[in-house]
């Protein structure tokens, strides 16, 4: 099930909020979000609970003993936490990596080629894998304590509104929240605005920029150009970014409408002036999980140039890794690993002393490269692309070509202006200058819920692209 879908709108959720407000009780919402949740994870692959059951159970249990152990016994506490790490770990190896390792082992070792695997990856295990690994490291390092209820803990590890495609949520961040929040009319207000701006982004913008890439795929395969290759890559960079933002919007939205608070995943990622900015810019809450949990413990930039180098290639081989078990992900992690370095030994410094939009136009360009990297399906694929892009081989456009790039340039300059908070900050100053707010966030909100009900209607089945990770 997928927000962007006629049945969560107008059955799933409906009922979720029926469910959720009838009882008055804070333990029993808990218990409403914890079932509903488990129906909402099981709806597309109800098998996969049971590996989710585990996860939960593992951690839950071992999170008693790290906390027992914690202050009296370290060795002790160490062990339970490597247990409770072991264990969640190697459900996402297995899952996520198993075909991987023997498609490429069996590429070395031709005997071995007979071995067939089929494994089909859990969805989301790779967000709840890491939201469950953060909560027995931080039991462990004395950072919160251990959850006694196992139905709020559940429900902090399966709360619909992250669990799919985050953001990733730290437990110490929501833990009053699952015991104290308050509802309010106003807070439910402000989450459905928020919700139904990250559905606009979703279906109207992500989807439609969808429509252009396998267009020009397509006609790629047959006419190829630059301007065809160009239209690709750019269009991926806007489905990219609604897809993901507009899902983190509306995940904030709908758990503002229960009462939590989760921290923001995006700030408008595309008007950095370097790499290093849009990385604290983009996928904020995985970008603050590796540093919190692998950068820093490895030592971060305490212990020299050269280990800070190292750990900075560690975690940015991890951060590819984990998007996905495939060598372009890994490369693209690399390739963000390298710029990263290059810019902290001098690039930086240079890029400040540089006009702003310098800065911006050269962070654009190896951002869309990225995405080239990141979107291909194979090695070969991102070689093919970089060359058309640079006319190796291929005419500068063909008549299509031409043709749909003229007729797409609105949807690209719409895109292109909703990237930047220049739409958001002309909208507050306006509601607060006439004091609006109270009007036009409900003919707003109701009105984007009315085209996107309109576009899901006469659309097909679509996914968000974090879903696969």
């Amino acid at each position: 099930m997928v927000f962007s879908s006629l049945i969560f709108l107008y059955a799933f959720l409906l009922v979720t909020l029926f469910l959720y407000f009838l009882i008055p009780n804070r333990a029993y919402r808990n218990f409403v979000l914890f079932a509903v949740s488990l129906v909402f994870y099981g709806w597309g692959e109800p098998k996969y609970i049971l590996v989710m059951l585990a996860s939960i159970l593992s951690a839950y249990v071992f999170g008693f003993f790290i906390e027992k152990y914690r202050d009296t016994d370290k060795r002790k506490a160490k062990i339970f936490l490597t247990l409770s790490l072991i264990i969640n770990l190697s459900a996402l190896l297995v899952f996520k990596y198993t075909n991987f390792f023997v498609e490429n082992i069996s590429s070395v070792i031709p005997f071995l080629s007979n071995i067939k695997t089929d494994l089909v990856l859990p969805i989301g295990i790779s967000f709840y894998t890491f939201q469950i690994m953060s909560y027995s490291i931080d039991v462990y390092r004395g950072d919160t304590r251990a959850q006694r209820n196992f139905v709020y803990f559940g429900a902090y590890v399966v709360l619909f509104p992250q669990l799919i495609a985050g953001p990733i949520v730290r437990y110490r961040d929501i833990e009053d929240m699952l015991t104290e929040r308050k509802e309010s009319i106003d807070k439910f207000a402000s989450g459905v605005t928020r919700f139904c701006a990250g559905l606009a982004k979703k279906v109207i913008l992500a989807d439609s920029a969808a429509a252009v890439v396998k267009s020009f795929r397509l006609a790629n395969e047959f006419e190829p150009s630059v301007v065809g290759a160009w239209a690709v890559v750019l269009a991926y960079t806007f489905q990219i970014y609604f897809d993901f933002s507009g899902y983190s919007d509306m995940a904030i939205g709908l758990g503002r409408m229960f009462g939590f608070e989760f921290l923001e995943n995006f700030n408008y990622p595309y008007v950095s002036r370097s790499i290093t900015e849009f990385w604290r810019r983009w996928h904020i809450s995985l970008s603050t999980w590796f540093k919190e949990y692998v950068y820093i413990p490895l030592g971060g930039n305490r212990k020299g140039l050269r280990r800070q180098y190292l750990n900075i290639a560690i975690v940015w081989f991890l951060t590819g890794f984990w998007h996905g078990a495939a060598w372009n992900f890994i490369l693209w992690g690399v390739y963000f690993g390298v710029i990263l370095m290059i810019e902290k030994t001098f690039l930086l410094k240079l890029l400040d002393k540089l006009p702003k939009f310098v800065g911006h136009v050269y962070a654009l360009i190896l951002v869309v490269f990225g995405w080239l990297i990141f979107s291909s399906s194979s090695l070969s694929e991102i070689w093919q692309y970089a060359k058309m892009m640079f006319g190796a081989g291929v005419p500068f456009t063909t008549s299509i070509a031409t043709y749909d790039m003229a007729r797409l340039v609105p949807l690209f300059a719409v895109c292109a202006i909703a990237s930047t908070p220049l739409m958001k900050n002309l909208y507050r100053r306006f509601i607060e200058k006439y004091q609006a707010a109270s009007f036009l966030n409900p003919v707003l909100s109701s009105g984007s819920l009315v085209l996107c009900t309109a576009y899901m209607v006469d659309s097909t089945f679509s996914p968000f692209l974090y879903y696969i990770f």
